[in-house]
């Protein structure tokens, strides 16, 4: 195995939304790094297809999208995170389209749609239902027109370096090659952790990286027990849980049964359009009254042309599967989707390690409380991406570029060795953990069935001292290390909130206004 190391201003680990956002605000200070797992394109922004919440239209108000905020997140949500995002977020938006970013229109106007618990039509969206694909595109083509921002693709960070309780840089493997790779300041944006779950929204990247190796360093974490997970996914044979935008609920599409009745009306007001987590459990429990493993989302109502020009990445992508969104009812089931939870941040993206920085997903800022609403999480990603640089910027204003000192927190020949040959053992372990979590710690939990994931997790803590390198062994080191916090963490919140429910303790409970926390070397517990 060979080592390297290396030096520059900023370090970026993420190349969606809220790192490429951190990129472009740091580009005028120094060289910028930015590091991404995959492909350049490859990120959670990408997949984002229902749009961005704004308050820009004429019958909104920011005050209005606050208000939708705070009550989708149950109570929990950090009441001056969400005011900062609402307000700061339509100049972020304005920005994006100087930047080029197109958004769909009718006329000359932005066309807005509306999305569950939102009392407006608020949503952006563009090319119908491909929005995150449109605002990764614009931040890339910005990003690149800076001569001071590089990327490393398909670089996979293995750890964070930390000297003298400072975060100085992280190690990285890239073409089969550590670097150790130091900087004044460094930005966590890896987003979430989808894959920790058998069915899942997200791409194969999505494996907690960022939440596992900011734990290892000394990071803390809050709120990971809430996981969002989304309605309504593909449920086809052969087909992944292709994500089927709310947007399409938004405009009129119905849920119904396997006998073709409609039943949200027996669990909420706002039927169709209800916060997620109520819709998802809604469809949960249809599907144990009918005892089958899907339900139904129905728009053959609605205008066929209208749909196909609405929805046609949705449109294409059924038709693989033989499903006619504009004739037939299709299939559809909940997947994990978006973790609420996180990396600790303040306002200003700073976690609780000096010199380290977190924005999007991978960060806890407390916006979305116990529950997000939907198509807040670009709009977060663009405000606090912009915010977390802003801050790295001050905090190395007047610090010498990090100095290549082969620190102990990196990397080495005794920590690390290359695999000689595939070993299946760990992807069975892989799949299994997938399989574990989804039954034991998914959409409806309790103290038996999270107490059996905690007892399976534990039962495979050799697997975190493997010393084999290579992506696959550390995703899943880091999986199950994310793992192992978002089971502690909903063993601790001993009630039902928002995305987490547990059918033992269907109130709140005692704690609910209390976040949990997960530190190393500490017991998970309660914080302010």
């Amino acid at each position: 195995m060979e080592f390297s190391e290396k030096a520059v201003d900023f370090l970026v680990i993420g190349g969606g939304v809220a790192g490429l956002r951190a990129a472009i605000e740091l580009s005028s200070e120094g060289s910028v790094l930015v590091l991404t797992k995959d492909k350049s394109t490859e990120s959670n922004t990408g997949y984002a297809q229902g749009g961005i919440a704004v308050a820009l239209s004429d019958e909104d108000e920011v005050r209005i999208h606050y208000d939708d905020t705070i009550k989708a997140g149950n109570g929990l949500c950090n009441e001056e995170s969400a005011r900062i995002m609402v307000e700061e977020g339509p100049q972020y938006i304005l920005e994006l389209i100087s930047w080029g970013a197109e958004f769909d229109k009718e006329e000359s106007k932005l066309s807005f749609t509306q999305e569950a618990a939102h009392t407006r039509r608020r949503i952006l969206h563009s090319h119908g239902d491909s929005t995150g694909k449109e605002i990764d595109r614009a931040l890339i083509s910005k990003a690149r027109s800076f001569n001071s921002i590089s990327r490393y693709d398909f670089s996979f960070t293995l750890d964070l370096i930390i000297e003298d309780g400072i975060c100085v840089g992280a190690s990285v493997l890239r073409k089969g090659e550590v670097i150790n790779i130091y900087a004044k300041a460094i930005i966590l944006a890896t987003g979430g952790a989808g894959q920790i779950f058998s069915r899942t929204t997200n791409p194969m990247i999505s494996t907690g990286d960022g939440i596992a190796i900011a734990y290892r360093a000394g990071a803390l974490v809050k709120d990971i027990e809430f996981i969002q997970f989304h309605p309504t996914t593909l449920f086809a044979p052969g087909a992944p849980p292709f994500l089927l935008s709310e947007a399409m609920r938004g405009e009129g599409a119905l849920l119904k049964n396997i006998h073709g009745e409609c039943f949200m009306t027996e669990y909420h007001e706002m039927l169709e359009l209800a916060p997620r987590d109520t819709v998802t459990r809604a469809i949960v429990s249809e599907m144990v009254k009918t005892s089958t493993n899907h339900v139904f989302l129905d728009l053959k109502h609605l205008d066929k042309n209208f749909a196909k020009k609405r929805f046609p990445l949705i449109y294409k992508t059924c038709l693989q599967y033989d499903i006619d969104i504009t004739e037939d009812m299709i299939p559809v089931s909940p997947a994990a989707h978006y973790i609420m939870g996180g990396v600790s941040t303040n306002l200003h993206g700073e976690t609780t390690i000096k010199g380290l920085f977190a924005a999007g997903e991978v960060a806890c800022t407390g916006i979305h409380g116990a529950n997000r609403l939907a198509s807040n999480s670009l709009l977060e990603g663009l405000v606090f991406g912009a915010r977390a640089g802003k801050r790295a910027i001050e905090y190395a204003s007047g610090r010498e570029k990090q100095k290549i000192t082969g620190g102990t927190g990196h990397l080495n020949d005794d920590k690390v060795r290359e695999p000689e040959t595939e070993d299946f053992e760990l992807e069975k372990i892989r799949s299994s953990l997938r399989q574990v979590m989804w039954k034991k710690a998914g959409i409806i939990r309790c103290n038996k069935s999270l107490s059996e994931a905690a007892k399976w997790l534990r039962h495979k803590e050799h697997v975190l001292e493997t010393p084999l390198l290579n992506r696959r062994v550390f995703e899943l080191k880091n999986m199950l290390t994310t793992a192992n916090l978002i089971v502690a963490s909903a063993l601790l919140r001993k009630g039902s909130l928002g995305a987490h429910y547990r059918s033992d303790f269907i109130e709140k409970g005692e704690n609910w206004q209390k976040h949990t926390a997960c530190a190393a070397g500490k017991d998970t517990f309660w914080t302010d």
